[in-house]
């Protein structure tokens, strides 16, 4: 494998990122919202996550900027992307799947809105998180440079360090002790672990 056909890979990710959410995301709204914490926390929080997982690491791999940061390129790490890169995107649409009509980009919840326990939700409550972390973990190893291969993970830990928390809170105001029994049963975002 080469440095090109690696960010050909990554840039290909992206593409199958947005293949997968844009159906999700055109049903969303035609599901009436009853309680939204859309702020601007929330939109702060979506523009970093989507600068270190999209932004940063696309505009490395058209233009090789900056490249005082790259690091040598490894075909091993490359090629050990693969596992990370397939799992955040079988997650990733696992994950919307299986919220269905209950999915929102940001934290939203619809009228009629159930609390999923099922499918991956049945292991953790932010498989979605997960997925963000392993997209950004197969950016690390596909692009060989120190800032935009670190960006995702720097933006998926803060989103999830910032957001998640704010989303339990939100489901447990809604849900109440239903919500609280599901995280008893279940962990917050690695299965059996945490």
């Amino acid at each position: 494998m080469t440095k090109s056909i690696a960010a050909f890979i990554w840039i290909g990710g992206l593409i199958a990122w947005y293949i997968i959410r844009h159906p999700f995301q055109r049903r969303a709204r035609a599901y009436a919202v009853k309680a939204s914490l859309l702020d601007t926390r929330e939109w702060a929080l979506l523009g970093v996550a989507t600068t270190g997982l999209f932004i940063i690491p696309g505009f490395y791999c058209l233009t090789g900027i900056p490249s005082a940061l790259d690091r040598p390129f490894s075909p091993i790490l490359a090629w050990s992307a693969f596992g990370p890169l397939l799992g955040a995107l079988w997650l990733f649409r696992r994950s919307h799947r299986d919220l269905g009509r209950n999915w929102s980009v940001t934290l939203k919840l619809r009228e009629q809105h159930e609390l999923v326990k099922h499918g991956v939700y049945k292991f953790i409550r932010h498989p979605m998180y997960l997925s963000f972390f392993l997209l950004g973990i197969s950016q690390f190893l596909l692009i060989p440079n120190w800032f935009a291969g670190t960006a995702g993970l720097v933006g998926a830990g803060l989103l999830f360090g910032l957001r998640a928390f704010r989303e339990e809170q939100m489901m447990i105001d809604i849900f109440g002790e239903q919500y609280r029994s599901y995280m008893a049963e279940t962990k917050r975002i690695i299965p059996w672990v945490i």
